[in-house]
């Protein structure tokens, strides 16, 4: 027998500024493009080695601002508490509210801020506003199949491997990428959350 779910959240899912110790995540606005497009013009072939995108850094910026819309795509700027200095991006996507269900995505950062408490705390912000404020059942992840540092890093986060989607996609260097979807449930949400939260405190 099936499990019967849950009532679908009623409150839409806002454009909300989430703070934490080290990072604090904002809406993207058009005040945000001049920092972003820094950090692409002093590390952007390293943090694009792995997923390249169309069009210029302008065009990707010009985008997300477009995509930005309530229940549906969220794309946040991260930045430095205490600092402001600007660290990267992240989005929330794929909000589906009458499945309970979203993705994180679009995840990068400068190299600067690699392997310290950045990514943690941002997936920590991310993932208490879906499960504990916005009441969602699943948040999803994926990865392209090439970067094994990503998937390491959803697998030390605790999150699910769930399989490979061969071919999924054309990247826009001609060559084809296959998807390594992760997800989280939020029955596993408190183990997670704990998890993260003991990284951040090391």
């Amino acid at each position: 027998m099936s499990e019967i779910a849950p009532e679908a959240p009623t409150s839409p899912v806002l454009p909300v500024t989430l703070e934490g110790r080290f990072v604090r995540l904002e809406p993207i606005t058009e005040d945000h493009s001049a920092g972003l497009a820094a950090l692409h013009a002093d590390a952007g072939a390293k943090i694009f080695r792995n997923s390249p995108f169309p069009g210029s850094f302008d065009d990707y910026i010009d985008a997300a601002l477009a995509a930005l819309k309530p229940d549906a795509h969220l794309p946040f700027v991260v930045r430095e508490q205490g600092t402001d200095a600007y660290i990267g991006m992240s989005r929330l996507f794929d909000i589906s509210p009458a499945d309970r269900g979203l993705e994180i995505g679009f995840t990068w950062y400068h190299p600067n801020f690699w392997g310290g408490p950045t990514n943690p705390e941002c997936k920590l912000l991310l993932m208490t506003h879906a499960f504990e404020i916005c009441g969602f059942e699943r948040v999803q992840l994926k990865t392209d199949g090439r970067n094994l540092h990503s998937q390491a890093a959803m697998t030390k986060m605790g999150a699910t491997r769930e399989g490979t989607l061969r071919h999924h996609r054309v990247r826009s260097d001609g060559l084809w990428r296959d998807s390594v979807y992760f997800s989280v449930l939020s029955e596993e949400w408190p183990a997670v959350k704990a998890g993260l939260e003991a990284r951040l405190q090391r």
